[in-house]
C-alpha cells in the first residue's frame, strides 16, 4: 500500500471513504460490563489462560515422572481452565454484542472465533479425561493441552492487540496508547 493511502486508525485517507470508519457508534468502544471502571473480560481471561499452562505442565510432569498426582492435576486444571473459559467466554460475548464500535470491527470477531475454539479444546480435554484421568494423558491427553497452549497464546495476542493498539473494551478516560 503506498505510503500516503496509510492513515490513523478512524482516519480515511484523503478521496478514499471508508465504510466502517465513517459508521455510526465505531468509536464507541468503551467497556459496558465493568466494576469500578475496570472490564471485567480483561479481568477475567487471566484464569482460563493461566489453567491451560497448568494443565500442560502437569501433563508434561506425569510423562516425566509417572506420577499419578499430576495427571490429577492436570485433570483439575483442564476443567477449571474450562469452566473459567466459559465466564470469560459469556462476558466477552456480551461485550462484543452490546458495544457497537467493537461489534463492527472484524478483528473482534476474529479474536471471538478463535476464543470459541480454545472453549471447544478446553471442553474436549476435559471431557476426555473424565473417562479416565491417568489413561486419557497419553498420548491425546497432552497433545490437546499442547494444542490448547498454542491457540491460548493466539487468541491472547490478538485480544492483547485489540486493547492496547485499538483501545478497545477498555474504561472511560483511557488513553489510547499512541503508535
Amino acid at each position: 500500500m503506498p505510503q500516503e493511502m496509510i492513515q490513523p486508525e478512524g482516519r480515511s485517507a484523503p478521496g478514499v471513504e471508508d465504510p466502517i470508519t465513517d459508521t455510526a457508534g465505531y468509536h464507541d468502544s468503551e467497556s459496558r460490563i465493568a466494576i469500578w471502571g475496570h472490564p471485567l473480560h480483561a479481568m477475567s481471561v487471566a484464569f482460563p489462560v493461566a489453567l491451560t499452562f497448568c494443565a500442560f505442565g502437569a501433563d508434561l510432569f506425569y510423562w516425566w515422572s509417572g506420577a499419578t498426582r499430576w495427571a490429577w492435576a492436570a485433570y483439575w486444571a483442564s476443567g477449571t481452565a474450562f469452566l473459567f473459559g466459559l465466564a470469560a467466554g459469556a462476558i466477552g460475548t456480551l461485550e462484543l454484542l452490546s458495544v457497537p464500535g467493537i461489534r463492527i470491527r472484524a478483528m473482534a470477531w476474529t479474536h471471538f472465533i478463535i476464543a470459541m475454539l480454545l472453549l471447544s479444546l478446553l471442553g474436549l480435554n476435559w471431557g476426555w479425561r473424565m473417562t479416565g484421568w491417568q489413561e486419557a494423558v497419553l498420548p491425546w491427553g497432552i497433545l490437546m493441552s499442547g494444542f490448547s497452549v498454542l491457540v491460548v497464546v493466539a487468541t491472547g495476542w490478538h485480544g492483547g492487540k485489540l486493547v492496547f493498539d485499538y483501545g478497545l473494551g477498555t474504561s472511560k478516560g483511557s488513553s489510547r496508547p499512541s503508535g
